[in-house]
């Protein structure tokens, strides 16, 4: 060893190698190496200060408060049992709202499909003037 003096013990008592770059927990304070860093890797004490992790209801997507020692699980359950505001109908939008204006057909478009001449809204189907017997101007149509 040229140069002793240089980088620092890895606090871990399993381990204690001589780390040229060692890395300090944010919770303990203690160094650390790279294989050791990790609260769960070196049993830090103090990660309970820093590993604070707030569970989302995965229903209607609200931050679930939790107290120090209940489970998460345990928590959000109840949240959904009581307090979730979550509305199955509400998510369920419908897409195909624009009904076609021609006599007969039932169908529905995602989009607005506007006659120029009328301004009728028909689908696909029927957009073309000679498709729904448009009486909007009295502009001759071609039948290209």
């Amino acid at each position: 060893m040229e140069l002793p003096w240089l980088g620092e013990h890895c606090s871990e008592r399993s381990c204690k190698q001589l780390d040229f770059l060692p890395l300090k927990c944010d919770a303990c304070e203690e160094v650390f190496c790279k294989d050791h860093i990790r609260y769960d890797d070196h049993k830090c004490s103090s990660a309970y200060k820093k590993n604070v992790q707030v569970p989302v209801c995965p229903l209607c997507n609200t931050p679930i408060p939790v107290q120090r020692g209940e489970i998460p699980d345990i928590v959000v359950g109840a949240h959904i049992d009581k307090d979730c505001k979550y509305n199955p109908a509400q998510q369920k939008q419908k897409i195909f709202t624009n009904k076609c204006l021609k006599p007969g057909c039932k169908r529905k478009e995602m989009m607005k499909v506007v006659c120029e001449q009328c301004g009728g809204n028909f689908c696909i189907k029927h957009r073309h003037p000679l498709d729904h017997d448009c009486k909007g101007s009295s502009q001759p149509i071609s039948k290209a």
